[in-house]
């Protein structure tokens, strides 16, 4: 069995250092970095499913575009089938003319089921395109969220570094912002 360590960077040391060592600022920044670092995981994790969501509205509206483009080819491939058979009665004998006109009447029936279902399907690919942006609105407020949140543990953890709390008090305006952000995402 091999036994691990993990290697800190200076800035996690220090605020690790001055902790355990009853430094009262150490102590806040290191609550204040836990609490952060949580709520930036919520804030991933939501961003993530957001994005997620939106992909699969979007891939939806492919399936259901390529659909629609499959429809609109037998379409076509009917009027020209029609065409074809319009052209034929033209040519043919009397005796074959009533068949070319029952296909003509066949084409023109199946064509009209055929673009209505093709309508049903784009309107069905406008919906799911229409939802995926409405998914990936939250999205771009919750990462706008966890960028201000990795703001605030950076500034937070500078501070036990150069010991100056205005820094602090910076990280504390950077996270407020990030919260509200996030407040904002959830009620998108």
């Amino acid at each position: 069995m091999s036994e691990g360590f993990h290697v800190h960077g200076a800035h996690d040391h220090a605020v690790e250092h001055h902790a355990q060592g009853g430094d009262k600022l150490g102590g806040q920044v290191a609550i204040f970095t836990a609490i952060l670092a949580s709520a930036g995981a919520i804030v991933s994790y939501q961003g993530g499913d957001t994005q997620n969501r939106a992909m699969l509205f979007k891939n939806e509206a492919v399936l259901k575009k390529t659909q629609a483009s499959d429809q609109w080819n037998f379409y076509e491939a009917k009027s020209n089938k029609g065409h074809l058979m319009e052209l034929a009665l033209v040519v043919a004998p009397a005796s074959k003319q009533e068949y070319y006109k029952a296909q003509i009447e066949r084409y023109e029936k199946d064509k009209v089921e055929i673009k209505k279902k093709a309508e049903e399907l784009e309107a069905e690919s406008e919906k799911a395109n229409a939802e995926s942006e409405e998914a990936m609105h939250p999205h771009h407020l919750l990462a706008q969220s966890m960028t201000l949140i990795q703001i605030a543990i950076s500034l937070a953890s500078i501070t036990v570094l150069t010991r100056k709390k205005w820094l602090f008090a910076v990280a504390g305006v950077s996270a407020a912002g990030g919260l509200i952000m996030w407040g904002f995402a959830l009620h998108a």
